[in-house]
């Protein structure tokens, strides 16, 4: 696997999916569960946030407030706490949030040397089976192609 890859080609996923979406598209729930398109970028950006702190981490310890609300409250909790701060947003905001943390991402990506992202339990909270590489197809690639789906039926159903 070559985790940038993984990274470039979920997020290449997600613009492929809401180009052209109609500002209107992005605000109607019902897309998963009661979400919005809005609210689903909403929630990818909270991931995005929470994968630059374990990347950043990984490199210097550091802070991790994001990656602390996760394990603080479970990945439901955190899904409707990170949604809810999101509420105010408008649409073009919370894709640009999900935009410009994503890019975040890349840089820290390439900076994490290839042992350590294939070391197994590197994440010691996901599990010691799992490396870097693991977390990142399920976590960030799988979770964004299942949101896109949704998004994409959602988009047929409307035209």
């Amino acid at each position: 696997m070559n985790a940038y890859d993984i990274l470039l080609y979920g997020h290449k996923t997600v613009l492929d999916t809401v180009d052209g979406l109609e500002d209107i598209q992005w605000l109607i729930g019902g897309v998963c569960g009661i979400w919005s398109v809005k609210e689903i970028i909403s929630h990818l950006a909270s991931y995005e946030k929470l994968l630059v702190d374990i990347l950043g981490n990984l490199l210097e310890p550091q802070p991790t407030p994001t990656l602390d609300r996760m394990l603080k409250h479970g990945p439901y909790g955190f899904n409707d706490i990170e949604v809810k701060e999101r509420a105010g947003q408008d649409a073009a905001a919370a894709w640009a949030e999900y935009q410009e943390t994503h890019a975040q991402t890349l840089p820290l990506i390439n900076q994490i040397p290839l042992e350590t992202q294939r070391q197994k339990g590197v994440l010691t909270w996901y599990g010691e089976a799992y490396d870097l590489e693991d977390f990142l197809v399920y976590t960030y690639y799988g979770h964004k192609r299942e949101h896109c789906a949704q998004i994409a039926v959602f988009r047929d159903k409307k035209q």
